[in-house]
């Protein structure tokens, strides 16, 4: 009996999707829901696991075409050819078996233990490449390509993810591991003076990989040039980022804070707070509670345009921008003003993982009504960041750097940040762009206002 593979359902904002990569080949078994190709949207990398334990006997598309919801990709021969395979497999090592049983006895009983740990050592191989191919289905895209451009084996991985899954930081921790334990070996080495490898020839089993002939350079003075297609994410946050400049009447507004207020009451706190919660204090939930204060004074902020007409949020959903290997994703906060800092800080940092690993869903990318972004993180001192459409307005946060300040008539040295707000000008007055960001700042160097709500 066959099945077929087909495109799952794409998310409703999804038009088509690109298969980037098949994870099995025809004549290649597979379990029932093992991912068998990841699917490319413009927001989120999608996988195809298997409905039933099998065989792939045809793949219909190949890798980089665009497909769509319901499009045939694959069949799969049931438990039937498998079991036929593994039949066959089995009656002809059991003909061999008896074919050959005296023969088989003596050449043991002639070769002792010896025959016997080959014969364990060749089983254990098996069983350890079964459980690489069962555990290779299980990886997210994210942490297939660093298994594979590091050529890794999973099995051998300790796994901390949900269901025994690996997570891109457990590769990471392997690698520095393998890279600690290779500078220790060296300088072993070293320090005997290189003679234990003079001294005994390596096995076979222990010679080291044949190095790769170095890739050939360019000749001297060679202009050179490489077509890379963009990916599906960066495509669309193109094409956003051009709709938004070209419908949007977008300025930015700038202002300065004084974060030693933030600083300190962090750091008065953040211990206790980690302890109590689970969860670091960062900045972010300092922010986003100070830009909801912002909001509720100024509800034009919140809003977006549809048409001719304005629709006003009475709700807050702020969106906080993560970046990723694959490009920028906005992960949403719903409700963010019924949360508390703790529940803030939990719920980015989730979405922060799910992101770098490629396991976000649509449904945490969807809607928002405010976005606010830090380009501090990666050292930026000012910048005008633009609006994520259908938002209206998007705060930027940059880097803290100290600076001379006058303070009460004195020159003090103070951790000053700048801040932008992008607003579009079409339903949002610069008055209106400007205090809500004066807000902003006096909520974040005095934190006491947003606890009362003054």
């Amino acid at each position: 009996m066959t099945t077929e593979i087909r495109v799952p359902q794409l998310p409703e904002s999804v038009a088509d999707a690109t298969l980037v990569a098949w994870h099995k080949q025809p004549g290649d078994a597979v379990t029932r829901d093992e991912n068998l190709a990841d699917l490319e949207t413009d927001k989120v990398v999608l996988e195809v696991p298997a409905p039933t334990h099998g065989v792939v006997r045809e793949i219909k598309i190949q890798s980089g075409t665009v497909v769509t919801s319901g499009q045939l990709l694959a069949i799969i021969e049931e438990g039937a050819a498998a079991s036929s395979s593994a039949a066959t497999a089995a009656g002809a090592s059991g003909s061999t078996a008896k074919g050959g049983a005296a023969a088989g006895a003596s050449a043991a009983r002639a070769a002792g233990p010896a025959s016997v740990s080959q014969a364990s050592a060749g089983n254990g191989q098996t069983n350890a490449a079964a459980a690489a191919a069962e555990a290779a289905g299980k990886l997210s895209p994210s942490v297939r390509r660093l298994v594979e451009e590091n050529k890794l084996d999973p099995a051998s991985i300790p796994a901390s993810g949900k269901d025994g899954r690996l997570t891109k930081s457990d590769i990471v921790d392997f690698l520095g591991k393998k890279q600690s334990e290779g500078a220790q070996r060296s300088s072993e080495t070293a320090a005997a003076g290189g003679s234990a490898p003079a001294a005994r020839a390596p096995t076979p089993a222990q010679a080291p990989a044949p190095t790769p002939a170095p890739a050939a350079r360019a000749p001297a003075g060679a202009r050179t040039e490489q077509r890379v297609p963009m990916t599906r994410l960066r495509q669309r946050i193109a094409q956003r980022l051009i709709e938004a400049q070209s419908t949007q009447a977008l300025l930015t507004t700038f202002n300065e804070v004084d974060m030693t207020a933030v600083q300190e009451l962090r750091a008065r706190y953040k211990d206790r707070f980690e302890k109590d919660h689970g969860v670091k204090l960062g900045f972010m939930s300092f922010f986003v509670k100070a830009t909801i204060e912002a909001l509720k004074k100024f509800p034009i902020i919140n809003a977006s345009v549809d048409g001719s007409d304005v629709i006003y949020h009475e709700f807050y959903d702020i969106g906080v921008a993560v970046s990723t290997d694959r490009g920028l994703v906005v992960p949403i906060v719903r409700d963010a003003d019924v949360k508390s800092f703790a529940a803030i800080e939990k719920e980015i940092a989730n979405y922060a993982k799910k992101a770098r690993e490629g396991t976000i869903a649509i449904e945490d990318l969807t809607g928002g009504t405010f976005t606010v972004t830090n380009g501090g993180v990666f050292g930026s001192l000012m910048s005008t960041p633009i609006v994520n459409a259908p938002q209206s307005a998007i705060l930027g946060m940059h880097k803290t750097q100290e600076r001379p300040m006058v303070v009460g008539g004195q020159i003090a040295i103070r951790p000053m940040m700048y801040l932008a707000v992008t607003y579009d000008h079409r339903i949002i007055d610069g008055r209106e762009a400007v205090q809500f960001l004066v807000t902003v700042k006096e909520c974040l160097e005095d934190p006491g206002r947003m606890l009362l709500g003054v």
